[in-house]
This record gives C-alpha cells, sequence and structure tokens, in this order.
C-alpha cells in the first residue's frame, strides 16, 4: 500500500477548503511498456484547482491529481527500452497521446483528440507511487534538485511553448499578465534568450511586482497599468479574464496575446461584453490560445534550463498539506512554485 491524496468531489474551495483527503491505496503495477515511479516530489498547479472545482472535471472520481512529478523508476513493465531502474525521471501534464492522428504525426500530439492527461484523466503526483509510459518521461538534468526540476514539468514547459507561441523576436517589448510559477520562468528565460526585449509585467499584489523586478523585468504596474510603450506580444497566465483585455489594450499593431491556461474562472466572465473592438482588436490584433504540451516542449524546456542555468523559486510542503498549498494558490500567496515532498 502507498499514501496518496484523493481528489473524491468536485466543489469550489470556498466551500469546501479541504478536497484532498489523505488515503492508503494499493501500489500501482506498471503494465507492459510502463514503469513504475517512486515520486520524490510533484509541484502544484493551477491546473489542480481547476480540477477540484469542475473547470476541468476529472475523467473519475476518486482520483490522485498532480502532473509535475519527479522521482526514480522503481520497476520497469515488459518491453520497456530506454528507461532503467534508478533513472531519475519526470513526468509532466501530458502522460500519452495516440501516436496515430494527423496531429501526432505533426509533431503536435498536445491536440491529439486521445490526449490522457496526468492526474486527471488517469493518477497523477499526489503519491508515494505512481505509473507512466516510458515514453512519456522525461530525464532530469543533474544541475536541478528534485524540488527545482517539479516545475519544470509543467509552469516552465508550458511557459517555454507560450513564449514560442507569442513569436517575439530579440528586442520586442513582451509584457506578462499574472506573474506566479509559469511568468517568474518565462522571465528568466526571455533574459537569456532575447536580452534586448524589455519585459512589463502585471500582477495583482506588490510583492509580485517587487519579485518581477528582482529578476529583471523593465517596467511592473497593476493590470490597470500602463507600460511606457506598446508590446509586441503579451503572456496571460491568470486565471480570471479581466487581465485579458487590460493586455489587449497595450499591444502594438499586430500584436499577440497568449492565453495561457487550461480554463479561465467563471466570476468575472461578464467583462468579456465589455470588448471594444477598436481598441481591443483593432489593427490585427489576435488571441492565441494554449493547448497542453507536448513532450518536445518538455524536453526543449528542460535542456534550456539547464543550459541558462535557471532557477526557479519554490516552497515546500509535505504532502499532507497539499490542501493548504492549495489554498495558498487560490489565494495568491505567490512567489515562484509550490511543491509537495512525497517521499
Amino acid at each position: 500500500m502507498m499514501k496518496a491524496m484523493l481528489l473524491r468531489r468536485i466543489a469550489p474551495l470556498a466551500v469546501n477548503p479541504a478536497p484532498l483527503v489523505p488515503a492508503d491505496i494499493p501500489i500501482p503495477v506498471p503494465a507492459p511498456g510502463e514503469v513504475l515511479i517512486r515520486v520524490s516530489v510533484c509541484g502544484v498547479c493551477h491546473t489542480d484547482i481547476d480540477e477540484i472545482e469542475g473547470r476541468a472535471a476529472p475523467a473519475h472520481l476518486p482520483i490522485v491529481p498532480g502532473h509535475q512529478v519527479v522521482g526514480r523508476v522503481e520497476h520497469t513493465g515488459a518491453g520497456v527500452a530506454g528507461v532503467r531502474t534508478g533513472d531519475r525521471v519526470g513526468v509532466a501534464w501530458i502522460f500519452s497521446a495516440c501516436g496515430q492522428c494527423r496531429h501526432c504525426r505533426e509533431g503536435d500530439e498536445n491536440l491529439c483528440a486521445g490526449f490522457v492527461a496526468t492526474g486527471k484523466d488517469v493518477p497523477g503526483g499526489y503519491a508515494e507511487y505512481m505509473v507512466a509510459p516510458a515514453g512519456f518521461v522525461h530525464r532530469i538534468p543533474e544541475t536541478f534538485t528534485d524540488v527545482e526540476a517539479a516545475p519544470l514539468m509543467c509552469a516552465g514547459a508550458i511557459g517555454y511553448r507560450s513564449l514560442r507561441l507569442a513569436g517575439i523576436r530579440d528586442g520586442d517589448p513582451l509584457g506578462l499578465a499574472g506573474f506566479g510559477a509559469s511568468a517568474h520562468l518565462v522571465l528568466q528565460l526571455v533574459r537569456r534568450m532575447y536580452p534586448r526585449t524589455a519585459v512589463a509585467v502585471f500582477a495583482r499584489e506588490e510583492g509580485e511586482r517587487a519579485f518581477a523586478r528582482e529578476l529583471g523585468a523593465a517596467w511592473t504596474g497593476t493590470f490597470q497599468g500602463a507600460p511606457p510603450s506598446q508590446l509586441r506580444a503579451v503572456i496571460d497566465t491568470t486565471p480570471v479574464w479581466a487581465p485579458v483585455l487590460h493586455a489587449l489594450r497595450h499591444l502594438g499593431p499586430g500584436g499577440r496575446l497568449v492565453v495561457n491556461a487550461i480554463r479561465k474562472e467563471d466570476a468575472d466572465r461578464a467583462v468579456l461584453q465589455t470588448i471594444d473592438y477598436p481598441s481591443h482588436l483593432w489593427m490585427e490584433k489576435e488571441i492565441k490560445s494554449v493547448a497542453n504540451v507536448t513532450r518536445a516542449d518538455v524536453r526543449g524546456f528542460l535542456e534550456a534550463a539547464a543550459r541558462f542555468q535557471l532557477r526557479p523559486a519554490t516552497e515546500e510542503f509535505p504532502l499532507g498539506d497539499a490542501n493548504g498549498a492549495l489554498l495558498g494558490l487560490k489565494n495568491r500567496k505567490i512567489r515562484g512554485a509550490k511543491v509537495l515532498r512525497i517521499s
């Protein structure tokens, strides 16, 4: 048996502030092509809150959440090649894809209709053990500790994909709306990949804005603030709608807003009714969503993070305090990434 935190029912955190319950459940057995991972740490993501509150409902309940997993291979199933017992590996949001459809063949497995999400469609990393397909685990560069590596698996990988979709060149001004786990890694990456690019950060809390300035943001302000110049692109990492409209106002002609979120909360959906075509979308501005990640995104970001020596800021919690970590994230008590210590 193993210790795990289980999501048993869907409800807003305001109604049920302790949605995950501790449980002893059987250790899974790897099927052919899978590996059994002894989990060391698992990052906490806002998508976990989307699952708990029902915006991205799990395939079934109860389920073990968590999709920023780092651990060591304990056993391998039949037919596994290229991964050995004892290897340190990570598991990301992408648990598997069909491998046969047009999207998979063209390298867009994140768009596959058979996309399987870790911790949502299958049990994830809020447990002492989990299984994963050998072809979808990722070797962790030695330069990172387990805790440092956890947020790279999703916050970093999805940020990396968002930055690629933003399509900026060195010197193009970039905006970041929200400054949590993903954005603080994107800012570090931009500072190294595009050293002439000035980054403007919009954040609600002064603590978040001060943290952004520490990491090299050229300008910080509230969502109602105005950066010194128009932006070529903005990456929105917030869970709500209002920042989307504010960001669109600050895009220059032909600018692109990249929405980095699996789901948005519904509380302020009414703000979308105030969209004004001339000020928000005129001059060929565009909005692009980010859907999941591919294995190439995860591996590309791990390589870049190691090469540029990126260091995520982390706050560690024991597995039994997973609910506390989720509440802190929900209440925007953020400085970097929250990580659960499993074993």
